[in-house]
């Protein structure tokens, strides 16, 4: 009788084990979500009037879902910022300096022209004066984003014999960026005038010709 009860224990299937609830994978369209509502909250009121409940409000979710994913709204905003880094921008190829330049600049201005964009950036802008970690996240974000497509436009120019090799690419970076961000951030202009996207690439790339 004991060897059955044995042979019949041993022929039960074995039960199979739970995962911990802590180990549920975070679904990415909740992320998604997420990530967009945080945008839009930023653009509604502003990174020291946003809050969990507003974001989780505006995605959909529980706060737990917000939570699960960041510890707090300067870890929400600190993690998308230095999201654009390493998103970038397409790197032009038209084969000449000035319609690559032109090509950076159409793109660029789209995005820093966006409702969206135009209140993000001066608000983080005006919290990186006071708050040291997004200072540096907004540095990495705008000049890492740059950075590589400026010195792949440089670098491809300088291939072709347009520029001469070896020019200083923090000095061509600043060239580059700096006049459309001047309008587009500080300035903040409506309307750029007709053909001035044009003319700055010409300027711009006679200005790098010189460096």
């Amino acid at each position: 009788m004991t060897t059955n009860a044995t042979n019949a224990d041993s022929a039960k299937p074995t039960p199979r084990r739970r995962a911990p609830a802590g180990a549920a994978v975070l679904r990415e369209d909740v992320t998604e979500a997420i990530r967009e509502a945080v945008f839009e909250e930023l653009a509604a009121v502003g990174y020291a009037r946003m809050s969990i409940e507003g974001i989780a409000r505006r995605a959909g979710v529980g706060k737990t879902a917000v939570y699960r994913r960041w510890r707090s709204k300067l870890h929400l905003v600190l993690d998308l910022v230095s999201a654009m880094a390493v998103q970038g921008l397409p790197a032009p190829d038209t084969g000449s300096l000035e319609g690559d330049l032109l090509l950076l600049y159409q793109v660029t201005s789209r995005a820093l022209r966006h409702p969206v964009a135009g209140q993000i950036i001066p608000d983080l802008q005006a919290e990186a004066a006071r708050n040291p970690e997004i200072a540096e996240a907004m540095q990495k974000a705008l000049r890492e984003g740059q950075h590589g497509v400026a010195s792949g436009i440089v670098r491809a120019a300088a291939a072709r014999g347009e520029l001469r090799s070896g020019l200083d690419e923090d000095l061509a970076l600043d060239l580059i960026s700096g006049p459309l961000y001047w309008r587009a951030v500080v300035v903040r202009s409506p309307k750029l005038p007709k053909g001035h996207l044009q003319r700055l690439a010409a300027a711009t790339a006679a200005g790098l010709r010189a460096l």
